[in-house]
């Protein structure tokens, strides 16, 4: 009896002792998957687009992720699967839970991602924006690809030049909450009314950064408005979904479209008439740009206007607005698109 009763006391501690050890392993496990700092040693810089698998974030990506590597920063990239605020929101606190050291977002909802974001600074961590901005009081550096005045009224002038001065046009956007966009919009009205009153507005409809809803979009416009003369595309993926729908329904300059889109994105249409021009940046240079200026946050330092960025080149910052700006957009062409491949 006293040699069963050790034997059973012996078994249950090397059990309780197995069940420890798992225990213990499974925290360890738990542990190593959280990517941060204390997995390299370096500080880490998240990058959070509007969505995962645009080409316009992935190339903005691929520039941020090269000026990483060369500053000696772990860089993360993730991202909602699909233009939406709330899952911008679930990323944000999942990054603050990871204990990273910046957090940069696209934001697809200004005001949306605003308490996540501050929630971030309250825990130490230093928040950018980048392309589309939250409210101000939300992050501490805004890097802008251009002015939105600039680039609203560039893009107003634009149509004009395409319709002959006259005539009415849609605007295809993102998303009817996109920071950026709206913006862009409100210049572009206001150069519209101050040169161009023999042109009509008659809606803005959302693409939501998916290719395939620009394409039924588009067809949708050409038939509401049967005396449309042309479209302005203000998304990357929008652009080459109008293009296919304007290429499809044989409307090749009948129905003019510009917009915003990557030269690879738009080249083929730009080519074949379906598109007249796509305006941008280069948007390498922007993820570049942005990773640059998180290490300016992270050294406590404050940029300059006119400080010059290695492979960026001269810069423009606001103080008041605590905004960097890269430049002047640019149009691509069928004289030019060839030159560029991004």
């Amino acid at each position: 009896m006293k040699t069963g009763k050790l034997t059973a006391l012996l078994v249950t501690a090397a059990l309780a002792g197995l069940l420890l050890a798992a225990g213990c392993g499974g925290n360890t496990a738990k542990e190593g998957n959280t990517q941060g700092p204390a997995q390299t040693g370096k500080k880490t810089i998240a990058m959070v687009p509007k969505v995962i698998g645009s080409p316009y974030f992935d190339t903005a990506a691929e520039g941020a992720k090269k000026a990483a590597a060369q500053l000696g920063f772990q860089f993360l990239y993730t991202g909602p699967t699909a233009a939406d605020a709330a899952q911008q929101v679930n990323i944000i606190q999942d990054l603050i839970n990871k204990k990273v050291d910046v957090i940069i977002v696209s934001a697809n909802d200004p005001a949306a991602v605003a308490p996540a974001l501050k929630k971030a600074m309250a825990a130490g961590i230093k928040v950018m924006t980048y392309d589309a901005d939250s409210m101000p009081q939300a992050r501490e550096l805004f890097i802008n690809q251009t002015t939105a005045e600039i680039l609203g009224r560039h893009m107003m002038d634009n149509m004009a030049k395409e319709i002959g001065g006259s005539g009415e046009y849609a605007i295809l956007t993102a998303s009817l909450t996109a920071p950026n966009q709206n913006v862009w919009i409100k210049w572009m009205k206001e150069q519209q009314a101050a040169k161009y009153p023999d042109i009509k507005l008659v809606t803005v409809a959302p693409s939501e950064e998916d290719q395939q809803k620009a394409f039924s979009q588009t067809q949708n416009l050409v038939k509401a408005y049967p005396d449309l003369k042309g479209i302005a595309a203000l998304s990357t993926v929008a652009e080459p979904g109008a293009a296919q729908a304007i290429e499809q329904m044989g409307l090749n300059g009948k129905i003019k479209l510009i917009g915003l889109a990557t030269p690879n994105g738009m080249r083929q249409y730009i080519k074949s008439g379906a598109a007249q021009s796509a305006t941008l940046w280069d948007v390498g240079k922007l993820g570049y740009l942005t990773i640059y200026m998180a290490k300016q946050l992270l050294d406590g330092k404050t940029p300059t206007d006119g400080m010059e960025v290695p492979t960026v080149g001269k810069i423009t910052y606001k103080a008041d607005t605590k905004e960097v700006i890269m430049g002047a957009p640019l149009d691509f062409t069928k004289e030019n698109v060839d030159q560029f491949n991004f």
